[in-house]
C-alpha cells in the first residue's frame, strides 16, 4: 500500500488508482498514521473514524473517505503505533462489494 501512495501505482489496488479523491484522502490519512504517536491521537481526529477492532489481536482501523468502506488496517501496541500491518479493508461492517 506504501507504493500505492507514494508512486500512485500498485497491481493490487489497481481499482483504486483512478480516483483522485479516494488518492488523496489515502495519503492524508496514511500521514496522520505515520505521524501519530498514540491512538489516542487519532481519536481526536473525527474523519478518521478510528476503532480498534474486536478479536484481532490488536489490529486497528481508520477510515480513508467519508461515504465510502475502505479503511485502513494496522496494528497498534501498548507503546503506540507500529505500522506492520497496512492493508485496505472494502468488507467493513459486512459489506461484500
Amino acid at each position: 500500500m506504501e507504493e500505492l501512495i507514494t508512486t500512485g501505482r500498485n497491481s493490487k489496488y489497481k481499482k483504486y488508482m483512478r480516483n483522485k479523491k479516494f488518492m488523496h484522502a489515502l495519503a492524508t490519512a496514511y500521514n496522520y498514521l505515520r505521524l501519530s504517536e498514540r491512538a489516542s491521537d487519532l481519536r481526536s481526529i473525527s474523519f478518521l473514524h478510528y476503532e480498534q477492532l474486536s478479536g484481532t489481536n490488536g489490529k486497528s482501523s481508520i477510515r480513508v473517505v467519508n461515504g465510502m468502506v475502505e479503511r485502513i488496517i494496522f496494528r497498534e501496541f501498548e507503546g503506540g503505533i507500529r505500522i506492520t500491518i497496512l492493508d485496505l479493508d472494502n468488507t467493513h461492517y459486512g459489506n461484500k462489494k
